[in-house]
């Protein structure tokens, strides 16, 4: 790596600063490059100068360092999941920077139970790692983590696998950051968290406001010795949504999920859960583990004959995963499980859904794109379960007002259900409309998959009856009090504070960021 040196940024070259200060590997300004870094799943910032990709920690800090010098803007990015604008800037010059040549993992202590890892780590690649010393994270990543990294989930919080312990951030120990200053600061202690007040909580769902993280310390746990699966059919969004709440209050499942009846239409024109080998194959192995080879052969053939009849004519389906040391235990689990399952109104159906994603936790981010080919972006609110129904209605209202328009414009909408600890769930309604697509889904989706889809035409008058719904969406949540992740420059994060502690974190981002150089406007900053 270079020395950094005084070299002032020309309006010939608006990176001559950096240049001097980091490696020219570091530094891509090709045009695919730069089209690539410039959307995310939903939309399209400005095109940065560079886009920067350091080969080190130090090189991220020089590089950092010299560039707000120059007065130029720095904008993170992590595996580049997002949809909310958190790595799009519409601001001056600036640079992205690219976090996934920092994927080392430095350390695992499996005495304290603690993982050093650098940002670039995906969260399929620390699970791996870990799953092989028996061990996984506190909570270990979102659905999206075989590109999410960790860095990304630390700075836009992410939940799913092990939701029963919390969000991703409450899992970290410590953060590494680097200041708009290029100084590098460790936020506490290296197996304890908070060491006094919690300045890790602080940089944690920042979203690259305060600083840009390098390094992450992680809480660890045994991974579980046993599982047991369940699935459930519900006629009404009362009974899924009371039995949801109600495995959560328990504690019984270690994840909980549902799908909508859209939703689940939407799974049934995708490609059959057996026809992937390699998911099947992956099930059977997991299985063979707990179980041996017996189980395995018995679960498969389950599998493949269920196929996805068993989801035709079921409206909500619900599915479970309960995790422990004992089968015995685990099993009992999952019968109280179905006990309150009964209890509302629901009906045991085939476990194929959730044996076969926790067997392939991290699958390819193709449903980035629709079975058709359509547009897709989420939008979310968690809420307590007291509000949980009226949210669900407050939406099939909107839907009810928008549905001549909608049913012109070919804007569908579903949503994904989830249990987020005991004391809130996930609303996630997801659209689907006709559009194009844009260099994230050609570089992300497996090329096999998206050589099957159509190529589809942009619509501006679908655009922007999506974008008006996602903001009536946010309005319904923000009325019933929803918090949301993934702030970055969508969700209403000031509203949702009293006036003297915005201040604060106004006050926070005024020190350790005086230029307002760090992801400007993120959390509406």
């Amino acid at each position: 790596m270079m020395t950094s040196v005084a070299t002032k940024t020309t309006a010939d070259n608006p990176l001559a600063a950096l240049d001097a200060a980091v490696s020219n590997a570091a530094l891509l300004t090709d045009t695919a490059s730069l089209a690539l870094f410039s959307h995310d799943v939903l939309s399209q910032g400005k095109a940065p100068l560079a886009v920067f990709r350091p080969a080190s920690v130090e090189e991220l800090a020089a590089g950092i360092g010299a560039a707000t010098r120059a007065g130029i803007a720095i904008v993170p990015r992590g595996g580049g999941m997002s949809y909310t604008g958190g790595y799009l800037y519409t601001g001056g010059p600036h640079i992205l920077v690219d976090t996934g040549a920092l994927d080392r993992i430095v350390e695992v202590n499996e005495t304290d139970l603690t993982a050093l890892v650098e940002v670039g780590c995906t969260w399929d690649a620390l699970n791996a790692a870990l799953g092989a010393k028996g061990l996984r994270a506190l909570a270990w990543g979102t659905l999206s983590g075989i590109r999410a990294t960790i860095g990304g989930g630390m700075s836009q919080n992410g939940t799913f696998w092990g939701a029963r312990g919390g969000t991703v951030v409450d899992g970290a120990i410590s953060f590494d950051v680097v200041l708009a200053d290029g100084r590098v600061v460790s936020t506490g202690s290296d197996f304890f968290r908070p060491y006094g007040p919690d300045l890790t909580g602080l940089f944690a769902a920042d979203c690259g406001a305060f600083g840009v993280k390098a390094r992450v310390r992680l809480k660890l746990v045994k991974a579980a010795r046993a599982h047991a699966y369940g699935s459930f059919a519900f006629a009404s969004h009362e009974g899924l949504l009371g039995a949801m709440s109600a495995i959560a209050r328990s504690e019984l499942a270690s994840e909980s999920f549902a799908f909508d009846p859209f939703l689940q239409s939407q799974r049934m024109k995708r490609d059959s859960l057996t026809s992937d080998a390699r998911q099947l194959g992956n099930m059977m192995k997991a299985e063979a583990k707990a179980g041996g080879v017996l189980k395995a052969l018995t679960g498969a053939a389950k599998v493949a004959l269920a196929g996805r009849s068993f989801l035709k004519d079921v409206p909500f389906s619900l599915h479970s995963i309960a995790d422990g040391r004992h089968q015995s235990g685990v099993d009992a689990d999952m019968a109280e499980i179905t006990a309150i399952v009964r209890e509302h109104g629901g009906e045991v159906v085939e476990n194929s859904i959730p044996k076969i994603l926790r067997a392939n936790p991290f699958p390819p981010p193709n449903s980035m794109l629709g079975p058709g080919g359509e547009r897709w972006v989420p939008v979310h609110g968690f809420l307590p379960h007291s509000r949980l129904v009226q949210a669900w209605e407050d939406l099939q209202a909107l839907w009810d007002a928008h549905a001549e328009d909608m049913a012109r414009l070919k804007v569908e909408t579903g949503a994904l259900l989830a249990a987020t600890g005991r004391s809130s769930c996930l609303i996630e309604p997801v659209f689907y409309w006709p559009g194009e697509q844009n260099p994230l889904h050609q570089h992300a989706i497996e090329p096999t998959h998206l050589a099957r889809l159509p190529r589809l035409a942009n619509d501006d008058a679908a655009n922007a009856l999506v974008d008006h719904l996602r903001g009536e969406v946010i309005k319904v949540f923000q009325r019933l009090g929803a918090i949301h992740l993934q702030i970055a420059r969508t969700y209403p994060l000031k509203d949702g504070h009293s006036p003297a502690a915005w201040e604060m974190l106004r006050a926070v981002k005024a020190h350790v960021d005086p230029q307002g150089l760090m992801n400007p406007g993120v959390l509406g900053l």
